[in-house]
């Protein structure tokens, strides 16, 4: 097997992809040696699918899942099985990367982590880094919220966390790294360069641009190169150096066209080194998936009600800084009292658009639960995606159950739904305001010009949009587009649209699994990216 080593690791949607692919359906062909991630969550993710890869393929103990299905606890699942949990625990590190913080208990420092590496390759030169740096500090949306045209290092750390990257590739020397980040890294720009320029300028040449920075002193390291490639691109014009010459767009795949049901557009760059000749292939593409073909067959269940707006008031009047402040009251959970409001909804919402929700005999609907036994299953034997999802010793479904939302939300949400099951399309801003002021959402950048799509409901027969980690603070942007359940997505329906297998579950609550979530690279589109790299050094041992 071809080892891995994963650093950013998330919840591990790059390594679930490169450890499934397997040589003649029987053996893994990546073995994934070490992960890292600082989150503390994450890691128990991490884990947890580290110990169901230390069973053969096809072999996980029926414990594992009693566990997913509640039966079990997780303490006692390692217990039954002490290697298997010894061995997810060597390879699964919890820990910061990044300058030294002696306030971090988890920061690891780079003997630690270059001693580690030493390790677990025990000398072997083919290996594969992969990963992708944290990209909130090259985020579209996170530098226009802090109003940031350009970034500094010295403000923000996460601005260099690529030179942690850089700094492993420069003294060990993968044959291949991946190495994923967001679009909005091709535009980001530092007091002294394009940021994305200076990156791959960088990976080109990891051992100068380290001792330059400092991140490395030993002048003896020899000064291997790289040359990064486009995944989706293939490669025509070389430089005086032969290096692959790109457009910076050429590195963005946009994952509805490979497989993935999620208009997901990520940045993804593949390194090789100078001395391996493997042919550099491509990704294929495929036939767009759409929304409706992989949640649509999900158990049905309602939308929870945590609340209601009893009233509100103005303060700050005084001062000129009117601020509205909601005063709430508990509404008292139950499918009765849900589908009443719901009825109450739909008449409202029949007589603004002329259309009804066909809401008669649609329960009694629960909000479901962290297991749903059912033999019920979405997709059918023809779907490409059906063997990618299914376990069948699972016998149901995890993580799906609804959030709770204030009742004012989930009538917002009842409009939307029914907005789109009419027109096809999700409403705006100027749509809620002629459904009336009850329907406007209530938040004082309503009418800012920069939430015209506040309440975004996902239309079943296109590819969903991105998948984000703002998913675990509000479901807003991700409405299921049935009005019968009149909900945001479960973790588990988002946990399909980023393409991750059935059987996998995610550690910690609600919050911190929708987070999860939103901050992996879709397995499957990991998968694709797996087998050219299989077939590079395959290439190269020939």
């Amino acid at each position: 097997m071809i080892p891995i080593i994963d650093i950013f690791a998330g919840p591990g949607g790059l390594g679930e992809g490169f450890s499934s692919l397997l040589h003649e359906n029987k053996e893994r062909v990546f073995k994934i040696k070490l992960s890292i991630e600082k989150d503390s969550h994450a890691h128990q993710t991490l884990k947890l699918r580290s110990f169901f890869r230390a069973f053969r393929v096809g072999c996980v103990p029926e414990e594992y899942y009693k566990f997913v299905r509640g039966e079990m606890t997780l303490e006692d699942l390692y217990k039954t099985y002490p290697e298997e949990a010894a061995s997810a625990d060597k390879e699964a590190w919890c820990g910061t990367l990044g300058k030294p913080d002696k306030e971090d208990k988890n920061w690891l420092s780079n003997d630690m982590i270059d001693s580690k590496i030493k390790e677990v390759l025990s000398g072997y030169s083919n290996w594969v880094l992969i990963g992708g740096p944290p990209c909130q500090a090259y985020s579209l949306v996170g530098r226009s919220r802090r109003k940031e045209k350009i970034l500094d290092e010295r403000k923000d750390n996460r601005v260099g966390l690529y030179k942690e990257y850089l700094r492993i590739i420069a003294v060990h020397k993968p044959s291949i790294f991946v190495m994923e980040n967001v679009k909005g890294l091709l535009s980001a720009q530092t007091a002294d360069d394009n940021l994305f320029t200076k990156i791959l300028n960088d990976l080109t040449n990891p051992v100068e641009a380290s001792l330059s920075e400092g991140d490395i002193t030993d002048g003896n390291i020899p000064r291997i190169k790289y040359k990064i490639y486009s995944l989706v691109t293939k490669v025509n014009k070389f430089d005086i150096f032969q290096n692959p010459i790109f457009k910076p767009s050429d590195f963005v795949i946009r994952t509805e066209e490979y497989g993935v049901p999620q208009r997901r557009h990520r940045v993804i760059l593949l390194g090789v080194r100078e001395d391996i000749k493997g042919t550099i292939g491509t990704l294929e593409k495929k036939s767009e998936l759409s929304l409706e073909s992989v949640i649509g067959g999900l158990p049905c269940i309602r939308s929870g009600i945590s609340k209601s707006i009893s009233h509100t008031s103005t303060i700050g009047a005084q001062t000129g800084t009117v601020k509205k402040r909601r005063f709430y009251e508990k509404v008292k959970d139950s499918y009765e009292t849900w589908y009443s409001h719901i009825q109450n909804f739909n008449n409202q919402v029949t007589t603004i658009l002329g259309y009804s929700s066909n809401n008669e005999n649609i329960g009694p609907l629960s909000i479901g639960r962290e297991f749903i036994s059912t033999e019920k299953y979405s997709l059918s034997n023809e779907h490409p995606l059906r063997k990618w999802y299914y376990d069948k010793k699972l016998g149901g479904l995890i993580h799906h159950v609804s959030r709770t939302h204030l009742l004012e939300d989930i009538k917002r949400y009842h409009f939307a739904c029914c907005f789109v099951e009419k027109y096809g399309k999700f409403p705006k801003l100027d749509d809620f305001k002629k459904a009336g002021n009850e329907f406007l959402p209530d938040h004082e950048n309503a009418e800012s010009g920069k939430f015209i799509d506040r309440f975004r409901v996902q239309l079943p027969n296109i590819p969903a949009t991105t998948i984000t980690s703002h998913i675990s603070k509000d479901g807003h942007y991700f409405i299921h587009y049935d009005s019968k359940q009149s909900r945001s997505f479960t973790v588990r329906e988002a946990a399909r649209v980023q393409t991750f297998p059935d059987n996998y579950y995610f550690c910690g609550g609600r919050t911190q699994q929708f987070h999860q979530v939103g901050n992996a690279v879709p397995p499957y589109l990991a998968y694709q990216i797996a087998q050219i790299v299989k077939n590079i050094l395959l290439d190269e041992n020939e």
